[in-house]
Order: C-alpha cells, then structure tokens, then sequence
C-alpha cells in the first residue's frame, strides 16, 4: 500500500502508479456530483454548470451552512460520501462526457465504471463512512453553487480542498476493483470455515 497526493488538475499520468488500496489525498478542486448530476447529463443530455475536466467529483449530499464572510454565501458544515453503487448506470457515459479524473464516494462501483476507468485513464476512491464533519475540515473553501433548485443534497458544490482524504483507490486505471478482488478472497476463505461450524453443529430434535 503507498500514499499519494493528487493536486487538481489531475493528468493521466498522475494516477499510472496508484493501484487498489492505495492511499490518496487531493488538493484543489472538488465538486459534488450525485444522482441528478448524472442523470441530466446522461439520460437528459443537458451540459453541465461546472467543467469537470481533470477534476475530482464527489458522490455526496453535503449539509451547508449559510456564511457572510465568503464570496459564495456557504461554508460546509458536513459532508458525507454517499452510495456509489447508485451511480454505476450512468457512471462510464459520466466519465467520458466530463473528462473527470478522480471519483469519490462511499462503497464500491461495477463494470461500468470499471471500463470507464481503464479507457479514460480515471480512479474511483472511496472515503471512510461516518468521517463527515472530518471531510467537511479539509474544505479550504465552498468557490461556487450550481443547480440549487435541486435541493442541498443534490445541487453542485465547488469547492476547494486541501488535503481530502484519506481515500482509498478502489477501481485504478487498469480497471481493477478492490471490492470485486476482496470479495473471492473472503468467499475463499469463508468455505472452509463454514465447513468446520456446520460439522460441530446440529439441529435440536
């Protein structure tokens, strides 16, 4: 496992050496992308407020606070990762019409944003649940707010942050998902295990 700082914009070549279950952190730009950001795109076909472009999104509903000593009017009170897995439909489309680079979320993501992943040279990270008030520490700054007449959860934040994370790398660039590889390792070693109990139990008559 090694540890990388990934500042925005990201090049492809910035996530060659990153593989499943590395260690991240981003500095720069950071911008919230969930449910509705993808499906206006990708189902819709609507262009999006925000270029996304060698930048990080995050797969989060955010919960801000209204602040009169910044530019934007916000600052961020927490901010969670939401469900990934929720995204996977539309989630390669997103990455080729975006150019996004670095994807954060909660939980892992399939063969959609696997392909997405090792054709346009991006990296899904995921971001410990329950760390909000954390990830919401490293916002250096709330730059900017689009769609609002989505909701809070919804609406594009940008932002900029400095040191995010940690994040650890679950789909790398070579489509390799951490998630998927762990779960044969675990359904291996869980067999024989199961065996050994079902021998030592039985049913009361």
């Amino acid at each position: 496992m090694k540890t990388h700082v990934l500042n925005t914009p990201i090049r492809d070549e910035d996530l060659e050496n990153i593989e499943i279950g590395d260690l991240v952190y981003l500095n720069g730009a950071l911008i919230t992308a969930r449910d509705q950001a993808h499906h206006r795109l990708v189902k819709l076909g609507r262009k999006l407020p925000v270029d996304l472009n060698r930048k990080a999104i995050l797969h989060a509903g955010p919960i801000m606070v209204p602040a009169e000593d910044v530019k934007s009017g916000w600052k961020v009170a927490s901010i969670g990762p939401t469900t990934s897995m929720r995204m996977e439909l539309f989630e390669k489309e997103f990455i080729e019409e975006t150019g996004v680079k670095l994807i954060i979320g909660k939980g892992g993501m399939g063969p959609n944003t696997e392909a997405g992943c090792r054709e346009k040279k991006a990296i899904h990270c995921v971001f410990p649940g329950g760390c909000a008030v954390v990830a919401a520490a490293c916002v250096e700054e709330v730059e900017d707010h689009q769609w609002p007449e989505l909701g809070m959860p919804e609406s594009m934040w940008v932002m900029r942050v400095k040191k995010f994370g940690p994040l650890i790398c679950s789909i790398d660039t070579q489509g390799r998902n951490l998630f998927k590889e762990n779960k044969k390792v675990f359904e291996e070693r869980k067999a024989p295990i199961v065996e050994r109990i079902c021998a030592l139990v039985d049913y009361q008559k």
